[in-house]
């Protein structure tokens, strides 16, 4: 898979919010990674937004970006209901690409990217930029040593507060909703330590209006007889938080907050402990894995067959909750 040198060159489709903190700033002074170029449907906020962030190129559309030959990587983080789409475009171009989570609007769209990229020699990556992160990967080690016992439950919740009711994430027709927002970290995060995909056992939704859930919450059950949790909402009576819990048959490991990854408590064995990480972002070591991947051909952990997993329970639980799965644009 390497076919180039350093640094991997990056376009971003649309000036979204997210973009500087998951790829620009991480950029600067990387070594292996150069954002290099913007497209946007408005090129006067394309115009700006490269301005502001250093970008040397502009390009009128979405389509000229991923057919540029001077771009190597797309990021998409355009609307959810609008991922499946670019990403498809940006591979059929030869392009690698970060998609943000959640991957596509749906399993079934997942699963026909997750072909089309097994077929083209491009890196694939879902935004759960957690994932490459020491934090993480210590988590799964401690779970795998067996200190915590046979797992019998893992938690995990994302909720915050989104009071701007016209903001897109509440826009069921852009494959909105709290479940596809920060809820489908939460359902990686219980699929990544649960160690499989469970099965949605039940789901209950609260909704603004008739099909956008604006807080979800569900039960979950894992093969090997262990259960789990999700729960999120972008509206709700809960206050803010980012946690996860791992229970098994002789500890418990307690994430909390979990962003900024900071720190988790580990009770075993009569004794309990704190390990902290360093505070350097998780987005940079999502970088590290992207440069990895495309100049050395290392593996990545949050791939399109990982996608179709975490897509698949998603619209388990929409389905449960007497929801219809979101649609792409």
């Amino acid at each position: 898979m390497p076919d180039r040198q350093a640094p991997v060159r990056i376009g971003i489709l649309g000036a979204a919010r997210i973009a500087p903190a998951a790829v620009i700033k991480p950029a600067k002074g990387h070594g292996e990674v150069a954002v290099t170029a913007v497209a946007a449907r408005d090129r006067g906020r394309a115009c700006a937004f490269a301005d502001k962030h250093g970008i040397a190129r502009v390009h009128d559309s979405y389509e000229d970006l991923i057919t540029d030959p001077d771009i190597d990587a797309v990021y998409n983080p355009l609307p959810n209901g609008l991922h499946g789409r670019w990403t498809r475009a940006a591979l059929e171009a030869g392009k690698h690409v970060l998609c943000e989570k959640p991957f596509t609007a749906n399993a079934v769209e997942a699963r026909g990217i997750a072909v089309l990229a097994a077929a083209s020699n491009r890196v694939v990556m879902e935004g759960f930029h957690y994932r490459y992160h020491p934090f993480a990967m210590r988590v799964e080690e401690i779970i795998a040593s067996g200190e915590l016992g046979k797992l019998q439950r893992v938690e995990a919740a994302s909720c915050f507060w989104l009071p701007k009711f016209s903001d897109i994430r509440y826009d069921y027709s852009l494959a909105g909703g709290s479940l596809m927002d920060l809820g489908c970290y939460a359902v990686d995060m219980v699929r990544t330590f649960g160690g499989s995909t469970p099965e949605v056992v039940s789901a209950q939704a609260k909704l603004r209006g008739n099909q956008l859930d604006r807080a979800m919450t569900a039960e979950l059950r894992f093969a090997e007889g262990h259960t789990g949790q999700i729960r999120c909402s972008m509206w709700s009576s809960a206050p803010p938080h980012f946690t996860a819990t791992i229970i098994g048959d002789r500890g418990e490991l307690r994430l909390n907050p979990l962003i900024p990854f900071q720190r988790f408590t580990v009770r075993a064995g009569g004794r309990k402990r704190v390990e902290r990480f360093t505070m350097r972002p998780t987005y940079a070591y999502q970088l590290d894995a992207i440069a990895a991947a495309v100049l050395r051909g290392k593996p990545v952990k949050t791939t399109a067959q990982e996608a179709v997993e975490n897509m698949t329970v998603i619209d388990g639980i929409y389905r449960a909750a007497g929801l219809a799965h979101r649609e792409p644009v």
